[in-house]
């Protein structure tokens, strides 16, 4: 029964001390035995605390890898959903100017209508009012005989064009001539 203690509690390193004292052969044996056996115990503290730290330093290596690995995917994620925003954002900036320019080109239709003919007549060109009867004298119907005015249609596509050049240029720059 005290074998038994003696060997769960000491094990294997009172057989050591013992075997350490027969081969040194001190003059005091009690005193080196109970040295060895203090030395033994601080070294045996050192080794467990040593394995401790290298599991617990094992572990925070597994977690900083798997944090890693977890960044590098919300990396990628983030990467994948910019890709389809630009996708999604050219497609809406298409699909927007080409239903402006269709919207612009049927509702404008009358003050384009209008403004080129304000700007005709401010050039010294009789106005004309789609719709209205026109009386001319006979110089101007000589003058205008040779001379063909822009259809609606003509005014209309260089307005628009005038308008998508007014907006594609930086602010601060001049209109183009």
């Amino acid at each position: 029964m005290e074998s038994e203690y003696l060997r769960r509690c000491f094990g294997n390193c009172l057989t050591q001390a013992l075997a350490e004292v027969a081969k040194v052969r001190p003059s005091d044996p009690i005193e080196y035995l109970a040295h060895w056996l203090y030395h033994y115990r601080k070294t045996a503290r050192a080794r467990e605390e040593s394995r401790q730290e290298k599991i617990q330093l094992k572990e925070e290596y597994d977690s900083s890898c798997r944090e890693r690995e977890m960044t590098e995917m919300l990396k990628q994620e983030e990467w994948q959903m910019q890709q389809k925003c630009k996708k999604c954002c050219k497609a809406l900036i298409s699909e927007t100017v080409s239903s402006k320019k269709t919207v612009f080109r049927q509702e404008d239709m009358k003050p384009l209508e209008k403004e080129a003919l304000k700007q005709e007549s401010l050039r010294g060109a009789p106005g004309v009012i789609p719709g209205e009867p026109q009386q001319a004298s006979p110089s101007e119907s000589a003058a205008q005989a040779d001379w063909n005015p822009p259809t609606p249609q003509e005014l209309n596509h260089q307005e628009a064009l005038q308008h998508e050049v007014s907006h594609e240029m930086p602010s601060g720059s001049k209109s183009p001539p």
